[in-house]
């Protein structure tokens, strides 16, 4: 078997290995272990071929690690409906007093705040983040 298979053979294992993980940087090692087979299949020596493969992956990977794909998104967890399944829930609250109210919730009663500029009339609220012990509703 020719030097160049080996190294895209390796290259298929890393991509396949990659769609188990579901992040880019195993992608960016497979970039850099085809680029290695590209240099054997140039003729270029093991010593060159393993070089250029450890470059390519390393300036891969901190090229994807500076793009917005490589950073995580951060979200408030107060707001997130992944984190709390609050979030969404519909609440009664039968009357407020200055952009307050306390209802009744999970068994439990709760400060209730309103996001400005909504409208203080009696009826179903949206929760859209929890503060504490407060719903913050829409």
């Amino acid at each position: 078997m020719a030097e160049w298979v080996g190294w895209f053979v390796a290259a298929g294992a890393v991509l396949i290995l990659e769609l188990f993980t579901g992040t880019f940087y195993l992608l960016m090692i497979a970039i850099g272990i085809s680029a290695g087979g590209l240099v054997a299949l140039a003729g270029g020596n093991g010593g060159w071929q393993a070089l250029t493969a450890a470059i390519v992956g390393v300036a891969a990977t901190l090229l994807l690690r500076r793009s917005r794909f490589g950073k995580a998104a951060r979200r408030d967890a107060a707001q997130d409906p992944n984190v709390n399944l609050d979030i969404g829930q519909s609440v009664a609250v039968a009357h407020w007093v200055d952009g307050a109210a306390r209802v009744m919730y999970r068994g439990a009663l709760w400060d209730v705040e309103l996001i400005p500029g909504s409208d203080t009339q009696a009826g179903h609220y949206t929760i859209r983040a929890v503060r504490g012990s407060r719903l913050i509703v829409e």
